[in-house]
């Protein structure tokens, strides 16, 4: 028997392939899905099964493409009308070279969720471990809020599926969930990703609501916050129609003049250097993109069949991969190319550059304390600003700056704030992008005002 964990940085994700003799089933496949079969051939085995815990709202699912590649069936849950694939039903069994690959409907976060047990028979009746997708998670369970009409419906049922199916497994079951700490699919994942239901039983916080109305209660009372793009990986989920995709495009460098011409001509540049360095020199109109925050942000600013164009730092190829692997997983197949030589042949070739400048949190403290006149536009989470925030401080969260521009004044300077000044970077090269000329950022942000005397809000 193997079992390998393959994770999709950025996103979160968390898929896997089990395998028996040579028989193999991968679970809950990425778009770029050549790690399954190269883990296959490497243990002599076949994928002949592929399984889809849900439609999945935050990546483009594999199944298809992994199929087309190994001829192996797709299996998912009876409760949406997929246009590909097999439905299944609880108690369904699979024979995986002697593993028993069993199927429980563990409905909440989507109606078609469903989770995988793994018995093996040679030892004992009873499950080794599940596969759960993104009903739970280690230090977490799933989001019920797909369906903002129906969130206690789909909290309760949430419930019915951990309490009922899922914890009765057993407490020595292995617990192999959907996603890791970061992921948007809920807010309190442990940065562990191993865990057993006991351990989670006896110390996930969602778990110690034991009361049915209490853990609905809790559940309804969340926020999150549900990016655009979702709808367009829901949509390519469900119907089965992104593109083939035989490998990860390699971004073809561009000149100056070339990756110019084709923003004149309507390609979007998303720079993934770090916040400083896109502070001290930028393209005029690029879209700060923190290599580690693409994943998390692209949804929200990048616009499905416009050409993307990406910026690295110098010499910083393996940048440029990585960003197009990340794109591609969230269905962003327009990618024209990557500006060869980064901002420094920009730079040399005389073309205009622009910044922002960074303002120091002592320089910010004594601006809020003299009632400078400028807008202090905090764009973290609204859990985040609840809890603390600095006096006279608009807020305004990163997803929603471009649709709420017209509540920021355009004839006063404006200085863009976070937890570290890398969410308010992005922030900030958005303002710019919209036409804002005297525009900062503080570095640092809250996390530097953790070692001065900051002017906080009152409770």
């Amino acid at each position: 028997m193997f079992l390998e964990a393959i994770r999709s940085e950025g996103l979160s994700h968390l898929s896997y392939i089990i395998g028996n003799g040579r028989q193999a089933a991968v679970i809950d496949p990425r778009r770029d899905c050549g790690i399954y079969v190269d883990i296959a051939h490497r243990n002599g085995a076949r994928i002949t099964s592929i399984f889809e815990t849900h439609r999945n709202e935050d990546y483009v699912i594999g199944s298809q493409e992994l199929a087309r590649r190994t001829g192996a069936a797709i299996y998912h849950g009876k409760a949406l009308s997929f246009a590909y694939g097999n439905p299944v039903s609880e108690g369904d069994r699979f024979d995986l070279g002697g593993l028993i690959l069993s199927v429980l409907e563990t409905p909440g976060h989507t109606y078609e969720s469903i989770s995988i047990a793994v018995q093996d028979p040679a030892f004992s009746d009873e499950a080794v471990g599940v596969f759960t997708g993104d009903a739970l998670f280690v230090g977490d369970v799933g989001r019920t809020d797909f369906f903002p009409e129906e969130q206690e419906k789909m909290a309760g049922l949430l419930y019915d599926s951990i309490f009922q199916k899922l914890l009765p497994l057993g407490d020595h079951v292995i617990l192999y969930p959907a996603h890791g700490a970061g992921s948007v699919c809920g807010g309190g994942i442990a940065a562990r990703e191993f865990s057993t239901l006991g351990y989670e039983r006896r110390h996930n916080p969602a778990l110690q609501c034991t009361d049915r109305a209490a853990f609905v209660a809790r559940k309804a009372g969340e926020r999150h916050y549900r990016t655009p793009y979702f709808r367009k990986m829901e949509q390519l989920n469900l119907h089965g129609n992104a593109p083939e995709m035989p490998s990860v495009p390699q971004p073809a460098p561009m000149s100056v003049t070339a990756f110019a011409e084709a923003m004149s001509d309507g390609m979007v540049a998303i720079d993934v250097r770090s916040p400083e360095g896109f502070a001290g020199a930028f393209i005029p109109g690029s879209i700060a993109m923190p290599l580690d925050m693409l994943p998390t942000y692209a949804g929200w600013f990048l616009t499905y069949g416009e050409p993307i164009g990406i910026v690295a730092s110098t010499g910083a190829y393996g940048q440029v991969e990585t960003a197009a692997r990340y794109l591609i997983r969230l269905g962003f197949d327009t990618i024209t190319g990557s500006l060869e030589g980064g901002l420094r042949d920009w730079e040399t070739s005389a073309r205009h550059f622009d910044r922002i400048p960074t303002v120091h949190v002592e320089v910010l403290r004594k601006r809020i304390a003299e009632n400078d006149d400028f807008t202090l536009l905090d764009v973290r989470a609204e859990e985040e600003f609840e809890k603390k925030h600095l006096r006279g401080a608009l807020h305004m969260y990163l997803g929603d700056v471009p649709h709420r521009l017209d509540e920021i004044p355009r004839d006063r300077p404006v200085i863009t704030f976070c937890g570290s000044g890398r969410r308010a970077i992005i922030a900030a090269s958005l303002l710019k992008r919209s036409g804002f000329t005297d525009v900062s950022n503080c570095l640092g942000s809250m996390s530097a005002c953790a070692a001065t005397d900051c002017p906080f809000a009152s409770a």
